[in-house]
C-alpha cells in the first residue's frame, strides 16, 4: 500500500466484514472484460459466502477465471467544503470455489444468520437450498485503508 499509514488493522478490516452487509464482488473472464457486481455476502473465518443463481454471467466468468476481488465500503462522508471524503473500506482477494455438501451448508447457514438472526433457517435451506449456488471467496490477501482525517 502506497499510504501505509491509512492501512487499517486487520481486526479494523474484520469488523468492516461483519458489520457490512454489501460489497462489489469483481470477476475477469478469459475476454479480459471487468465486471462488478453488488452481491450481499457472510463473513466467517477468512472466507467471503454469497448465494447466487445456478447459471448465470457470475458462474460463467467464474469457470472461466476463478481470481476474484470483493470491495467494502464501510465509511463514505463526502466533505465539499474541503474537497475531499472521509472513508474507510476494505479490498479482499482471492480465489472462488463453489461449495458443495457441508461448506454449502455453511455458507448458507452463515447468511440466514446475518440477514434473518433469531429464525430457524432450516426449513428455508430444505425448501431452496438445491435452487442455488454458493460461492466461497478464499482470502488472500484483505487490506483496508482509511482516509488520513481518521489518523
Amino acid at each position: 500500500m502506497r499510504r501505509a499509514r491509512q492501512q487499517l488493522s486487520q481486526s479494523e478490516c474484520e469488523r468492516i466484514l461483519n458489520q457490512n452487509t454489501s460489497g462489489i464482488l469483481a470477476l475477469c473472464g478469459k475476454d479480459q472484460q471487468p465486471y462488478g457486481v453488488p452481491l450481499s455476502y457472510a463473513y466467517a473465518e477468512n472466507r467471503i459466502f454469497f448465494h447466487i443463481a445456478k447459471s448465470g454471467h457470475k458462474m460463467d466468468l467464474i469457470q472461466e477465471n476463478p481470481k476474484a476481488s470483493f470491495t467494502v465500503i464501510d465509511q463514505d462522508h463526502v466533505r465539499p467544503e474541503l474537497f475531499t471524503t472521509q472513508y474507510k473500506s476494505v479490498i479482499v482477494q482471492g480465489r472462488i470455489l463453489m461449495a458443495k455438501d457441508a461448506l454449502k451448508r455453511e455458507g448458507l447457514i452463515k447468511l440466514s444468520e446475518k440477514y434473518s438472526p433469531g429464525i430457524d433457517p432450516e426449513p428455508e435451506i430444505k425448501r431452496y437450498g438445491d435452487q442455488c449456488e454458493v460461492l466461497v471467496l478464499e482470502m488472500m490477501t484483505c487490506t483496508g485503508k482509511q482516509a488520513k482525517e481518521y489518523l
